[in-house]
């Protein structure tokens, strides 16, 4: 890998300039190469030639249309690689379509954002999940699309899990053994760094001072813990030595964006090729720094399905505009909408006791 020029680097003002003009394309492109998508435009007051003055003004889909429609801009013939969504137990799942240049692009995305702190070079890796979780690679979970994304930026790749899901004491020791001394790379959805490597480095007295842990997700089930994210970040610091410690929020519906947490860990941040907007749960409206609303995410990246523009069912609020560690937008993820179907991933995990 080479190091990226930072993705992390547009003000505000300059972002929505870039983003309004390849968001109208986009929403074209897909207008033009989805029948479903067309209608939906059509039904909703967004005919073509339709001009737009804000990035705010620009259709959106909800999230929740992709476990309910097969929302496509590809031909079936050209469909690369299927990405599901991990609801809850016998929910629907959400269904992208990726094509082989629209996995490509996500994935170098994706890298762009990551090198930002984790630097040039792949580094050890701890992953805390289990291998088992990979076994179908066409057809993965959002849970397993995260992990086997991830782990094209490490090497020597070591689980935290055995294939029956249960901590791999040895596993972890040997790893850091060998590569405790020089910087390593973890990734973890964030419930089960928790649980399957932040209690286990704690009592096994391992030293994770080298580590750059990579996390997203879980929350939930952490609030009966009265672990937050400041909670988090102190006792792993306090306990294992781990302190460079990166939150990110990120969906399967815009796979290979992620709104990475800034090395302060004071809030989450858009790359320069996405953003968010967040609105008025009643009106709908765009609300202002400061108040409370559900998340709008926009990115330039979903060019074989229509996933642009998405209203998601999580709740957000944006603390700051170009005033922290990284330019743009400041942001935190507070929870989700009354009665929206739990997120999946680690919330989903029924690891082994």
């Amino acid at each position: 890998m080479t190091l990226a020029t930072s993705v992390f680097s547009k003000s505000q003002a300059q972002r929505e300039a870039n983003l309004l003009d390849e968001l109208v394309a986009l929403t074209d492109h897909h207008r033009a190469r989805s029948l479903e998508y067309r209608r939906i435009l059509e039904a909703t007051g967004h005919p073509a030639g339709r001009t737009y003055e804000r990035v705010a003004d620009l259709p959106w889909l909800p999230v929740r249309l992709f476990k309910t429609h097969a929302l496509k801009s590809v031909p079936d013939d050209e469909v690369f690689k299927l990405l599901t969504s991990s609801g809850t137990t016998g929910a629907e799942v959400s269904r992208i379509f990726l094509d082989k240049e629209a996995a490509a692009l996500q994935q170098r995305m994706l890298s762009a954002v990551l090198q930002q702190v984790v630097g040039p070079h792949r580094l050890p890796m701890l992953l805390v999940d289990t291998k088992a979780l990979l076994k179908n690679r066409r057809s993965l979970s959002a849970r397993g699309a995260g992990v086997l994304g991830l782990m094209n930026f490490g090497r020597n790749h070591v689980f935290v899990l055995d294939e029956e899901d249960r901590p791999d004491v040895e596993a972890v020791r040997t790893f850091l053994d060998k590569h405790g001394n020089e910087p390593f790379l973890i990734f973890g959805f964030t419930f089960m760094a928790w649980l399957y490597l932040y209690e286990l480095a704690s009592k096994e007295g391992f030293d994770l001072s080298n580590g750059i842990l990579i996390h997203s997700g879980g929350w939930k089930k952490l609030i009966d813990r009265a672990v937050d994210n400041a909670e988090f970040r102190r006792r792993f610091a306090a306990d294992t030595g781990l302190t460079k410690i990166y939150n990110y929020y990120g969906m399967v519906e815009q796979i290979g964006t992620i709104y990475l947490e800034g090395p302060s860990g004071d809030g989450l941040y858009c790359p320069d090729f996405a953003d968010i907007i967040i609105r008025d749960p009643v009106t709908w409206a765009e609300v202002p720094v400061g108040t409370p609303g559900v998340v709008e995410v926009v990115s330039t990246l979903p060019r074989s399905y229509p996933g642009h523009v998405l209203l998601t069912e999580d709740l957000g609020v944006i603390h700051g505009i170009d005033d922290g560690s990284w330019p743009g937008k400041r942001f935190s993820i507070i929870g989700r909408l009354p009665r929206a179907e739990a997120r999946g991933c680690s919330d989903t995990f029924e690891g082994a006791s």
